[in-house]
């Protein structure tokens, strides 16, 4: 297929749509920016053509929220996102600009990047995941554009690479109102630098009507890693036990995520260390949920991920050697695996086959079978009673006949369809997109990029993925959770969206109607704004998430609440007992005067030391597994500490307000010199004028705060 200009395919869909275009673009990173931009200026400029814009997950630079911020961050954005193209959309609606002609229509926001836009808010669709490729059709889809990576070793085919999700979900919806007449568009935009995903991710050249040259590189938009606090690191200590060896693992978006991760690396390379830090944390008070859902060995088994984000720490622990339970795309050689008939390499092992089939015959249909899903190869074959081999040996086709076995072993071969993760699309680090370049074929093949209704829920192949799915931890965040178990995770009570419930209900129900899964939710227990302190776990939230129905195991830093099958009184004092311990004796009342809550209940006093100072102690003699950056960082170390000290002050401060609150004289200065390299990295070594020189004292001072705090490592962060 011959590659075409912007301005060629835009022409074309111009020509060929008759009437309102409905463009359907990925989430995240595999929007084709160029070829959108060049179509959305071209409909600004024709008025009598409309064009409705529906997808996920605008992806633009942060933006600073103070002139402090702003010198932090214009160098690091630069460094970092190069010449990344901004979608030109996305900028006329963060200023309201959108012309009459275009709408925007998105199902996840940037988090926290629309909370002040309302066209934004009034243009959000509120959607599970899963539910997405559906609605897109019923819509009227009728362009739909992503970036795609190609290799020259495949020349008639492309890589979906970083968005299968909703594609593979919308592709054959679409060909059948292709073949009913309606004329539809896929389009391609090439990127030299996308990582060429195989698997389901490979599709035939025929699926795209127009290809886009690739054009100038450009980079390609990134997540740095941001901090792990030592909050976060408790909680993801506390998830990481609960972690089955064996079983499945999806890990939800975020620094908490990376705390998981984190917890998961050092209980397989540092045992002792992570057993012994997981006691300080008093973990003997959920010893029986660990032992009966988790454990805290290494894992002998491996696991397989199963995320609708293919986030880097699940690489990260591929690379380990953690994730590494393959599943398989067919029923029998799943159960063959669940049976132990396979090893971690997809190789069988005939006496285990027999012992856990005694009846098993093998027959031409089985050798077929054997032969198709790329166990045996195809010299050996099936005469009457016996099996002949590529040598012209004959022996009686018996598994429970020693020498048949032996006879079988040079001819068996490892499969080649083990996925140790399936993702439905990624974003990360400029490190994350390396890595996945860098794997070698065979690395790459164990990491299926596939459809989103195959991750997020169980209708379709559902005995399947019963089958891959034993096990399943399904490891999600909130930022608020009430004492009867409702959380909330993607809107504030004003009906304001912070971001989108994205599949974190599908895993939910995911996890109630699997056998042995569970949901866990994770959330710091108090937050710092503006330097006033409250609590994450509430009597009541006006919007919820997960509804309590679905309530399953909570998770704070301060331990585990499993909260599955319990009465409404049991739930909350179960969530009692992981509240920041501020906060207990308010929650109690309120809990009481509401009648959920017996006027007797007493709260144990060994919940009664829920503090940040118990953590930070806990902290000061586990230094080493708490790495701030756990999966590695792309701030330099003036920045890294700069980052803390603002974190520190917006925590504490409005930084809007500095001026006219005069705050800065409160704080003790440091010595002269101490952060010089500091000062000079925000042009701030000469302050010139009032508002420099208390943005100076305001720098030093939370540079002072968090290196005090500690003094070789970083302070708990809030946001």
């Amino acid at each position: 297929m011959a590659l075409s200009s912007l301005d060629t395919v835009v022409e074309q869909i111009l020509q060929r749509i008759d009437g309102p275009i409905h463009l359907g673009l990925p989430l995240g990173l595999g929007k084709p920016n160029r070829l959108v931009n060049a179509l959305y200026q071209r409909i600004k400029a024709e008025p009598n053509r409309s064009l409705t814009i529906y997808t996920a997950l605008s992806l633009g630079r942060p933006h600073a929220s103070s002139d402090l911020e702003q010198r932090l961050m214009a160098p690091f954005l630069e460094r970092v996102f190069g010449n990344y193209p901004e979608l030109d959309y996305l900028k006329d609606q963060r200023r309201g600009e959108l012309p009459a002609n275009v709408q925007l229509q998105e199902f996840y926001l940037q988090p926290g990047s629309q909370l002040h836009n309302p066209k934004a808010q009034q243009a959000y669709v509120s959607l599970n995941y899963s539910q997405v490729a559906r609605d897109l059709n019923r819509k009227g889809i009728n362009v739909v554009a992503q970036l795609v990576a190609s290799d020259p070793t495949r020349a008639q085919h492309l890589s979906l690479s970083c968005n299968t999700d909703i594609t593979l979900d919308l592709l054959p919806m679409l060909q059948a109102r292709k073949q009913a007449g309606e004329t539809i568009l896929c389009i391609g935009q090439l990127h030299a630098d996308l990582p060429y995903m195989p698997g389901d991710a490979e599709r035939p050249l025929e699926d795209f009507d127009l290809l886009v040259e690739a054009g100038e590189p450009s980079t390609l938009f990134s997540t740095p890693n941001m901090p792990v606090g030592i909050a976060d690191h408790a909680i993801g200590l506390y998830a990481s036990s609960l972690v089955r060896d064996g079983g499945t693992l999806q890990i939800g978006i975020g620094s908490m995520g990376d705390a998981v991760t984190a917890a998961l690396l050092n209980r397989q390379a540092d045992n002792a260390g992570y057993q012994a830090l997981l006691k300080d944390l008093n973990s003997p008070r959920w010893a029986t949920l660990i032992e009966r859902f988790g454990g805290l060995q290494p894992f002998a088994k491996g696991l397989y991920g199963c995320s609708e984000m293919l986030v880097p720490g699940l690489v990260a622990l591929f690379d380990a050697g953690i994730v590494r339970r393959p599943v398989f795309p067919d029923e029998r050689l799943q159960r063959l695996a669940n049976a132990d008939v396979l090893d971690e390499h997809g190789q069988l092992d005939p006496a285990a086959w027999r012992d856990a089939e005694p009846n098993l015959q093998l027959d031409q249909p089985l050798v077929t079978w054997l032969q198709t899903q790329g166990l045996l190869t195809g010299e050996v074959s099936v005469e009457g009673q016996n099996l002949r081999f590529a040598n012209g040996q004959m022996i009686v086709a018996d598994l429970h006949n020693p020498a048949c076995i032996a006879a079988l072993q040079p001819y068996l071969q490892p499969t080649s369809s083990g996925v140790c993760i399936h993702g439905g699309f990624f974003l990360g680090p400029q490190a994350f997109y390396r890595r996945l370049q860098q794997l070698n074929d065979e690395r790459r093949s164990r990491i299926g990029m596939t459809g989103i209704s195959y991750i997020n829920r169980l209708y379709g192949q559902e005995e399947l993925k019963r089958l891959q799915r034993t096990q399943a931890r399904f490891i999600n965040s909130a930022f608020c959770i009430t004492l009867l178990g409702a959380s909330a995770a993607d809107q504030l009570e004003d009906g304001r969206v912070i971001s989108g419930v994205g599949g974190q209900y599908d895993f939910y129900a995911q996890a109630h109607e699997l056998d042995d899964a569970r949901a866990i939710l994770m959330l710091r227990s108090w937050r710092e704004a503006d330097g006033e302190v409250s609590s994450n776990i509430r009597w009541q939230y006006a919007h919820t998430t997960i509804p309590r129905h679905l309530r399953d195991i909570v998770i704070t830093e301060y331990g585990i609440a499993d909260l599955r099958g319990k009465n409404d009184a049991q739930v909350i004092s179960a969530l009692l007992q992981i509240a920041d311990s501020r906060f207990q004796d308010e929650l109690i009342q309120q809990a009481q005067d509401a009648g959920k809550l017996g006027k007797d209940f007493v709260l144990d006093e060994a919940y009664r030391d829920n503090t940040p100072e118990r953590l930070q102690a806990c902290y000061e003699r586990h230094r080493q597994l708490f790495a701030e950056y756990p999966l590695g960082c792309d701030f330099t170390e003036e920045e890294q500490d700069l980052l803390r000290a603002l974190r520190w002050l917006k925590s504490k401060l409005k930084l809007s307000e500095i001026l006219d609150l005069g705050k800065a004289a409160l704080f003790d200065q440091p010595e002269p010199g101490v952060f010089d390299a500091h000062l000079a990295r925000l042009q701030l070594s000469q302050p010139e004028g009032l508002k420099e020189q208390v943005y100076q004292k305001l720098v030093l001072a939370g540079l002072q705060a968090t290196r005090l705090a500690n003094d070789s490592g970083f302070p708990p962060t809030r946001e």
